[in-house]
């Protein structure tokens, strides 16, 4: 089970649609200051089962919402969709029926998140044991959030 693409809808910075393919191999996210790469990181921890709303920088998981800019209107959702190519057939047995997995979480304002994988409503720790089987998830070593890099570095050995 790889992780395929990422789609997000009202997603913090994302306000329009947009798709973001995954290749094989390792995967890093670069731009200038401001662009979105910490956004992108936080929607697949996000889609993925992220509860802590502090681990997402809001304060409170409503901010994950596009909260509007001076050219365009707040949203009152967001969603994101994560597509995992599963042809060589490693996910749990409950899904493993699937070629391509669909993992999505939409929340709307004021109302909570709902998890689907598959078009089927799920819940939160179906997704999260979902990605714990394949050892990876929301918590993931694998990635490496804003200003991890540098605690690394500053920390001393004990």
């Amino acid at each position: 089970m790889k992780f395929s693409r990422l789609r997000l809808l009202g997603f913090k910075s994302f306000v329009e649609p947009g798709e973001f393919v995954i290749e094989r191999g390792l995967t890093g996210i670069v731009g200038p200051n401001g662009c979105g790469k910490s956004n992108l990181v936080e929607a697949l921890r996000w889609v993925m089962g992220e509860s802590s709303y502090k681990n997402m920088r809001a304060s409170g998981m409503d901010d994950v919402i596009f909260s509007g800019s001076g050219a365009r209107p707040a949203r009152n959702t967001a969603e994101v969709t994560l597509f995992l190519d599963n042809t060589d057939r490693t996910a749990p047995a409950a899904f493993n029926d699937a070629d391509e997995l669909q993992v999505s979480r939409r929340i709307e304002r004021e109302a909570g998140s709902l998890y689907r994988i598959n078009g089927k409503e799920a819940r939160a720790k179906d997704v999260q044991l979902l990605f714990a089987d394949q050892s990876t998830g929301a918590r993931s070593p694998s990635m490496v959030g804003q200003g991890r890099i540098g605690e690394l570095i500053q920390a001393k050995p004990q």
